[in-house]
């Protein structure tokens, strides 16, 4: 029902992979309508233009804004409208109130009428998404090498002990080159088949290892261009700049304190206090990838870096367990590197 005097609407959006089911709800909470639309930019329009049609439309809550809504997200926003980022309903309320797509909008329209719903979408149209998607074929590859890699090892454990003693090499390298050169390793059935997917096994890794060679040298170049702060620092190189920056996004102005990334890379700490314990405890939300970075620059300046080592010798002497320390380390680490993410984010964005 069409009401002329509402002055403002907000929309709360389901999205899917085909399918986006929109809801409007007035400034006071009123229910106004349900629309379904496809994803699409003809279906994204509709969609807009239908929530016009009861007030002024000025925000929108959207699930997914980085995967199934991210389209959506892009048209409303060149469209003047601020979208904020809805996290889907918990278990225990959708055992509550049930589960159905226009429920699920009208949840993410109300949690941007309440204010719950606070998170700035990242924006994915810059330097940061290009090092993003770098980065998610390169993890890709490295699993997919490795597993290669294992299951030629194990081939060459179970064949027969002439043939394993003449290809066997400890160093991963020169057993792939010996693999790719079989050509017969006999007439029967058994090695005929163990010659082909030796070989076949052989010539996949290495071309994922070239594959790999090509996507460090991509981010490397990236990030020595736009990252050229975080790049600076000791124990920060091509893979964790990338990620780091990936999960900044390309919008800086979506972090507003140091706080805001340590829970981006599940690093800010958590009370954990019970009875006469006081202590805190690991995080395990935010980026997995992002706290991963973290705990690999961690892990380099705690063999190489002394002042590192330094710190985390008093602090076991202090008595805390080595998750602990590590947990410590690593918020230290996003305190040093925020302010440099966020002026590189700077100048890509003052850049042309």
């Amino acid at each position: 029902m069409r009401i002329e005097s509402i002055q403002e609407v907000i929309l709360g959006v389901d999205t899917h992979l085909d399918v986006h089911v929109g809801v409007i709800i007035s400034e006071i909470g009123q229910l106004l309508g349900t629309r379904s639309v496809s994803a699409s930019t003809a279906g994204y329009l509709d969609l807009l233009n239908w929530a016009s049609s009861f007030g002024v439309l000025t925000r929108a809550g959207v699930e997914g804004t980085g995967t199934y809504g991210a389209g959506l997200c892009r048209l409303l926003l060149d469209h003047g409208i601020t979208v904020l980022e809805v996290n889907r309903p918990d278990r225990a309320k959708r055992r509550q109130q049930g589960k159905s797509d226009p429920t699920d909008a009208e949840s993410a329209a109300r949690a941007v009428l309440s204010g719950i719903a606070t998170a700035i979408p990242k924006q994915q149209s810059g330097a940061c998404e290009a090092m993003r998607i770098v980065s998610v074929a390169r993890r890709s590859a490295v699993k997919d090498k490795t597993q290669t890699i294992n299951q030629l090892r194990a081939l060459l454990v179970s064949a027969p002990q002439d043939i394993r003693e003449r290809l066997w090499r400890a160093k991963t390298d020169d057993c792939v080159k010996a693999c790719a050169k079989v050509r017969n390793l006999g007439d029967s059935v058994l090695l005929q088949a163990l010659s082909s997917t030796l070989r076949s096994l052989a010539k996949r890794w290495l071309t994922l290892a070239a594959e790999l060679d090509q996507f460090d040298r991509q981010l490397d170049a990236l990030t020595r261009k736009h990252a050229r702060q975080l790049r600076s620092r000791f124990g920060v190189g091509p893979h964790t700049a990338a990620i780091l920056l990936s999960v900044a996004g390309d919008n800086p102005d979506r972090l507003k304190n140091e706080a805001a990334l340590a829970s981006l890379c599940g690093v800010n700490p958590l009370p954990a206090y019970s009875g006469k314990t006081t202590r805190h405890r690991l995080n395990r939300g935010g980026s997995r990838a992002a706290n991963n970075a973290l705990w690999t620059i961690a892990m380099v300046r705690m063999r190489s870096d002394p002042r590192t080592r330094t710190y985390v010798n008093r602090r076991t002497t202090e008595g805390l367990t080595p998750k602990e320390v590590h947990r410590c380390l690593k918020r230290y680490i996003v305190r040093e590197l925020f302010p440099l993410i966020v002026g590189d984010l700077g100048e890509l964005r003052s850049s042309p």
